[in-house]
């Protein structure tokens, strides 16, 4: 649905300068003069002293040009400092002879994005959510009332029959009906193919038989970047569905890394620890942009768009998993069977009672959180699968579960009969949880 907030967290850009160099070059002048050949004893008395005499006139003109341009050279340098710019290009130079490398940058940050842009948005998708839920008149009654919430996904590959859309599970978590919106504008419903709640992923899936060539050709599924990589500073471009308007491009850069933080589900109002430590962004990411691509200046989807901080004081700090972090979790997500949900009278049991172990909790007592299973219904799928209270359910057909909700809101997927796989942790007589897994025919 729309994003969520963050109630508790953690709490120069390049420039380049080129030097110009500045040359100076220099130049002298000769002079000189005839006389009629006197006689030649006049010639070999007087002769001597008139060479000495104009030499002596040069080297005096030449000690005085000298004065006079190291005096100009003198003061240029000092007062003018006209030579500056030779200075810093011998200095540059005794660098690289001594083996200093000098680094350039190649490449230069842009406000133009649209390249990217163009590579990118093929990829991505908008996704709107209906759901039913009861509310409670003045009276005291109920009535059933449709609400709806927006979000977005990521196109991250197909198999035979589907195409997979990556996205966050609090956009789909509890919708009754889904629909998916391509770049082109054309609209078709998706089911859901895997969620986990701790790490807030889910996988989506569209049957191919259900898209338009037209559509086919239009769309393509996002390169995935690596996360591990990033440097705090580097550009950032968020993409989605914000405000579910469709789809729009905010920039900025990554301003943090590895933030821990605590989130509330603006629809349901339950708070959540990050599964993992988040990617922390000032390109805006509002409401709708949940799901969503955060990606890099290569067009590579570095970080799936998840929460953002609110507050009067605040401005700019948004939040996205990291893709690698989660990598194997969406493989195996899109790996699960895809789940259509089924009527509530057609709906299987496990044949238990319990009340939920958050992970706040979970610290406290020392437990794993999930299900706590106070008591276990005679004659039920749970006892004949020799479950025993006390036991804790952490996970339904690998998906996992850590509130009595997140386990009925897996079971909407499973009919009366079917058999699910449930993971439980099972308790020692030492105080410690053994996990295991037992079969489940649900009744």
């Amino acid at each position: 649905m729309s994003g969520r907030q963050v109630d508790i967290m953690d709490n120069q850009y390049s420039y380049y300068n080129s030097d110009n160099n500045h040359y100076q070059y220099s130049s002298a002048d000769g002079a000189g003069g005839d006389r009629k050949p006197p006689e030649k004893e006049k010639k070999q008395h007087k002769g001597i002293p008139k060479v000495v005499a104009v030499t002596g006139l040069a080297v005096l003109f030449g000690i005085i040009s000298s004065a006079v341009f190291l005096t100009s050279t003198l003061l240029g340098s000092r007062i003018l400092g006209l030579n500056r710019s030779s200075d810093s290009s011998a200095a540059s130079s005794d660098n690289v002879s001594n083996g200093t490398s000098l680094s350039r940058s190649s490449s230069v940050v842009t406000s133009d994005v649209s390249d990217v842009v163009d590579e990118v948005m093929p990829s991505i998708v908008s996704i709107t959510s209906m759901s039913v839920e009861e509310v409670q008149n003045f009276f005291g009654g109920t009535y059933e009332q449709q609400s709806s919430g927006a979000g977005t996904g990521i196109i991250i590959g197909e198999n035979d029959s589907e195409l997979l859309i990556v996205t966050n599970n609090h956009v789909v978590e509890g919708s009754d009906t889904l629909t998916v919106t391509f770049n082109d504008d054309s609209s078709v419903e998706a089911n859901i193919k895997g969620m986990d709640a701790s790490y807030d992923v889910a996988v989506i899936a569209v049957a191919l038989d259900d898209i338009s060539s037209e559509t086919r050709e239009a769309i393509s599924a996002a390169t995935l970047g690596d996360s591990t990589n990033l440097k705090v500073g580097e550009p950032a471009i968020a993409i989605g569905n914000a405000l579910g308007y469709g789809q729009s491009v905010t920039t900025g850069v990554i301003s943090a890394l590895d933030r821990s933080v605590t989130t509330t589900n603006s629809q349901t109002g339950e708070t959540q620890e990050s599964g993992v430590n988040l990617i922390q962004t000032d390109a805006a990411i509002n409401e709708g942009n949940s799901g969503g691509a955060l990606v890099n200046v290569n067009g590579e989807v570095i970080g799936i768009n998840s929460a953002k901080l609110i507050g009067e004081s605040v401005e700019g700090i948004g939040y996205a998993i990291p893709i690698s972090d989660v990598s194997d979790l969406i493989q195996s997500l899109m790996n699960q069977e895809t789940k259509t949900k089924v009527s509530e009278d057609e709906r299987g049991m496990i044949g238990i009672t319990g009340i939920s172990v958050s992970d706040a909790f979970s610290q406290q007592i020392d437990m794993p959180a999930g299900v706590y299973v106070t008591d276990i219904t005679p004659g039920g799928g749970a006892e004949k699968a020799g479950m025993t209270k006390g036991s804790i359910i952490t996970g339904i057909n690998g998906s996992l579960v850590d509130s009595m909700d997140a386990l009925q809101a897996q079971l909407q997927y499973y009919a009366k009969g079917e058999t699910v796989t449930l993971t439980i942790q099972i308790p020692q007589t030492n105080g410690e949880y053994k996990e295991d897994t037992v079969d489940v025919t649900l009744s």
